[in-house]
């Protein structure tokens, strides 16, 4: 036995490994996970956008497989009607619909798609990737994670309320798309974000001392 089928055995088993053999990305998807999660400056990316960037791509080569378009945004805009916070049920499950009917296993799909820490526990205990900012960036990501589900849970049953209200004739509501989200205003430099936008760019426009 080689000593490279030596380090494949001892290697964890990793999902995002699986996937990107299952959905055909190629080797090089790897590298280019592991490159842009280590690079320097506006060059690197966070986990969270790896993790959209792995998830387009297998959307992409689902569509590719049922023979649908893949060009002129068309991956982004379904990623962002399967997966938006900001998309109403209504508009979620029209998508889901056109996929299935073309032909893409849209369940299969979203089970596969993976999260941040599924990215994470790739680049660090499948490839033995490092960052010197790792665990900063965990602490942020963590916070930012507890705030989507936070916010997630909340419009999901606000929608859910909204819905049942209208459907009993106790509300007059007609189609309707929920917005949740919290801004952050710094007194100091008289920034406004999105809470995630926030922790996304690392801080308001305050300069350092």
């Amino acid at each position: 036995m080689s000593d490279q089928d030596d380090a494949a055995e001892t290697r964890p088993s990793s999902k995002v490994a699986r996937l990107i053999e299952e959905y055909d990305l190629g080797a090089a998807f790897g590298d280019r996970l592991e490159r842009s999660w280590t690079a320097e400056g506006d060059e690197r990316l966070s986990l969270r956008a790896l993790a959209d960037l792995f998830n387009e791509r297998l959307l992409e080569s689902a569509m590719r497989r049922a023979g649908l378009s893949t060009v002129d945004g068309e991956v982004d805009n379904f990623y962002r009607l399967l997966t938006a916070d900001d998309v109403s049920s209504g508009m979620r499950t029209e998508a889901r619909a056109r996929l299935e009917r073309d032909g893409v296993d849209v369940e299969q799909l979203e089970r596969d798609f993976v999260t941040y820490q599924a990215i994470r526990s790739y680049l660090k205990e499948y490839r033995n990737a490092e960052y010197q900012g790792t665990s900063d960036e965990a602490r942020v990501e963590g916070v930012a994670d507890t705030i989507r589900r936070l916010t997630a849970r909340l419009q999901s049953v606000t929608e859910g309320s909204l819905d049942q209200l209208r459907r009993t004739g106790r509300l007059t509501l007609g189609d309707f798309r929920l917005f949740v989200g919290v801004d952050v205003l710094c007194e100091d430099c008289g920034a406004r974000y999105g809470v995630l936008d926030l922790l996304e760019r690392g801080g308001c426009d305050c300069e350092s001392d």
